[in-house]
């Protein structure tokens, strides 16, 4: 018998088959991609262009409108295009019409603080026994010691008679008198150049002639010649020891040696009016010596103002003693020489007007803005309502 063997186990399992997957790659076409680069690239240009666009419109738009509106700024102020009128260098209102600011600002100079000093042979004085006096003369360097520098050969040119140029002109309507005023101009005769130009002031003043120098004879001639007021400027001896110049009056001298001196500088610039004091704190001081030279201004016909170069000053009582009348200085115009500050010491002279009645103010030939400041104020003052005078005529209406 055929043994049938039955085989026992696992069945067999049919072979498996492996499938391999297909991948696929998707490739961009090389055309598409450069395609997408300038694409890109012309967006980013566009975008930069409309930037640029609108800043430059902006920039136009925004200037055409502040044009415009400067257009119609000045068309609607007609102000804007009128020409810039002179401003008036003195301007004095009434005093009801000041504030009380005002006539704070325009407060009478202090009678002790001593005039500017020129770096010539004869100088102002700056000292006193006054604080305030010693505090001006550190402003103003000195330099009395050395002589002065010889001037050119002065050429006479004749000079038109101003005194009445104008006082006799008719005021155009009735004002309201403020005051009278004086001006004096000290140290004439240094040289004739710095005097000319005050003998062209269009009014009364005075001019006070140094004795003893270069151009003193000819300086005191000119002057008359313009129809100005000569004093003689008494040179005399100060507290601080400069040199006062020549012709000077010293403590110790006798009466007779100062009226000696007296008699020799009236002979070289007279005929004069009066005679008012160069530097001379310390003879001003000296009673003895004051009641001479007033007693000789009154045998001479002659007057005599102070220009009160220290408050210590006798000449007020020793007048008074001898029963003569004297001037007196209130203001000094050129303590310091800019423009400004003239006409702010002007200013306080003209409130010394207005309060009192009258103002003496003292200026020197060697400031260069003075005179200037003088022939522009002059024709303004008479309008204002001021009378301008000679120191000889509001001494002898006292």
């Amino acid at each position: 018998m055929r043994k049938i063997v039955k085989t026992t186990g696992a069945k067999k399992q049919p072979a498996k088959t492996t499938k391999k997957k297909a991948v696929k790659t998707v490739k961009t076409p090389k055309k598409r991609a450069k395609k997408g680069g300038s694409d890109a690239l012309r967006a980013t240009m566009l975008s930069g262009i409309l930037i640029v666009l609108a800043a430059v419109i902006s920039v136009v738009v925004i200037n055409y409108y502040k044009s415009e509106m400067q257009t119609a700024e000045v068309e609607s102020s007609p102000e804007r295009n009128k020409k810039s009128e002179p401003l008036t260098a003195v301007k004095v209102e009434k005093p009801e019409q000041k504030s009380a600011e005002q006539s704070e600002t325009q407060s009478v100079t202090p009678i002790e603080k001593e005039p500017p000093v020129k770096k010539t042979a004869s100088t102002a004085e700056t000292s006193s026994k006054k604080p305030q006096a010693a505090s001006s003369s550190k402003k103003n360097k000195t330099n009395d010691t050395k002589p002065a520098a010889p001037n050119p050969p002065a050429v006479s040119t004749p000079v038109a008679n101003t005194t009445a140029a104008v006082t006799q002109r008719p005021p155009a309507k009735s004002v309201e008198k403020l005051g009278t005023v004086v001006f004096i101009i000290d140290d004439a005769g240094n040289n004739l150049r710095e005097l000319d130009p005050f003998l062209r002031v269009p009014g009364p003043l005075t001019i006070a002639v140094l004795p003893g120098l270069p151009h003193s004879a000819e300086a005191a001639k000119r002057i008359r010649a313009a129809g100005k007021e000569v004093f003689l400027h008494q040179p005399m001896e100060a507290i601080g020891g400069q040199n006062p110049g020549p012709g000077a009056i010293y403590s110790g001298m006798s009466a007779g040696e100062i009226r000696a001196v007296l008699k020799r500088n009236v002979d070289e610039i007279g005929p004069i009016t009066g005679m008012n004091n160069h530097q001379g704190s310390k003879i001003t001081m000296d009673t003895a010596a004051v009641e001479t030279i007033l007693a000789f201004c009154a045998e001479n016909n002659l007057l005599f103002l102070d220009s009160r170069t220290t408050a210590d000053t006798v000449v007020p009582s020793a007048a008074q003693k001898l029963g003569i009348k004297i001037g007196e200085r209130d203001t000094f115009i050129d303590n310091e020489q800019d423009k400004e500050s003239m006409i702010r010491y002007i200013v306080s002279g003209l409130a010394k007007a207005r309060k009192t009645g009258s103002t003496v103010m003292i200026g020197h030939t060697w400031s260069p803005e003075l005179a200037p400041i003088l022939a522009e104020q002059y024709p303004k003052l008479i309008e204002q309502g001021y009378t301008i005078k000679t120191a000889g005529d509001i001494i002898k209406s006292k």
